[in-house]
């Protein structure tokens, strides 16, 4: 599970979140009381996989580059980042992210060693902006998916911009069917569409602009 966004771009103040085709969800509009994601129930006869989800922090850095950098390497049109960008990164540049940001780590079945997931809120500093976060970074390991993981991880960063910002959003790329439903199911709108956002290996890659916003009203209804 991708999801796109990272912090920094030049022509945005916030990070997106998309969710990949193989399975990463990178990485805006409103929410309803009950919508936010949770793991699926298991299927009839299907043994139930363990999720479990938690805020990472600096120590954290070494197994979050690892988790970084695969997604970013495996699904390069689900990030605004490059992985030559922050392969050349410091570790210490990204244990300051984990302290900076609210980013959540997950962890599937019996693999209690190895994340298999990650999902990031950033809130801008800016006081103009600082009343909506951005959904950014989901990423969910193939060994790790098909358990939820990705539902939770959103599910978990919701929680926490709700005592945070008025508004949570995103951007994915648009022909993304999977990482749209997800969103979708967390309680995300679509409000707009951003032709060309990204171009990644010469080809133009159009994003889905999404909002949840906490209190009911939908992303389109002021």
């Amino acid at each position: 599970l991708l999801l796109r966004g990272e912090g920094g771009r030049g022509r945005r103040p916030c990070p997106r979140a998309a969710l990949g085709p193989s399975g990463a969800a990178p990485a805006t509009g409103g929410c309803y009381p009950g919508r936010m994601a949770q793991p699926r129930p298991p299927s009839p006869g299907v043994a139930t996989v363990a999720v479990a989800v938690r805020r990472l922090g600096a120590a954290d850095a070494a197994a979050h580059r690892d988790l970084r950098l695969e997604g970013l390497a495996g699904a390069p049109e689900a990030f605004g980042a490059a992985w030559e960008e922050e392969e050349a990164r410091p570790l210490a540049w990204f244990a300051e992210r984990l302290e900076r940001n609210a980013v959540f780590g997950g962890w599937a079945g019996g693999d209690a060693a190895t994340m298999g997931g990650v999902a990031g809120l950033l809130v801008p500093e800016a006081a103009k902006l600082r009343h909506k976060g951005v959904l950014w970074g989901l990423y969910v390991r193939p060994r790790a998916r098909g358990a939820g993981l990705g539902a939770a991880l959103v599910a978990r960063v919701l929680e926490h911009a709700r005592g945070v910002v008025e508004e949570v959003r995103l951007s994915v790329v648009a022909s993304n069917a999977a990482a749209v439903r997800l969103y979708e199911a967390a309680g995300f709108e679509r409000y707009g569409l951003e032709r060309r956002a990204l171009k990644v290996a010469g080809r133009h890659h159009d994003e889905a602009l999404m909002a949840v916003r906490f209190g009911g009203s939908s992303p389109g209804g002021g």
